[in-house]
């Protein structure tokens, strides 16, 4: 199961996950996910329990979009997702804020 909680404020648009990305949610997600007129698309991902590659094909689709019309910023990863990041070289790619000491 997906949580998602989608949050605009003029050209910028948050996107707050919970629970599961996978196979079985991604595409609705995908059909939610509306980055017309979006300039800054922000992943929160702090309630992000587990991606499959689904999700990451989510992900980088929408970072590919957002390098022609603005920035992506992914922010609250969780260790398991950030493990997962990092082996899948997903870590390089993607402009993730560093978590606050």
């Amino acid at each position: 199961m997906l949580g998602t909680d989608m949050q605009r404020e003029g050209k910028a648009l948050t996107v707050a996950l919970s629970g599961r990305l996978d196979s079985s949610t991604a595409p609705d997600l995908e059909k939610q996910l509306d980055l017309t007129d979006t300039e800054k698309l922000v992943f929160d991902l702090a309630g992000l329990e587990y991606i499959s590659s689904a999700g990451l094909r989510i992900l980088l689709a929408s970072m590919k979009a957002m390098d022609k019309q603005g920035e992506m910023t992914v922010r609250h990863v969780q260790p398991a997702v950030m493990e997962l990041f990092t082996v899948t070289g997903f870590s390089e790619i993607l402009t993730i804020e560093p978590e606050e000491e």
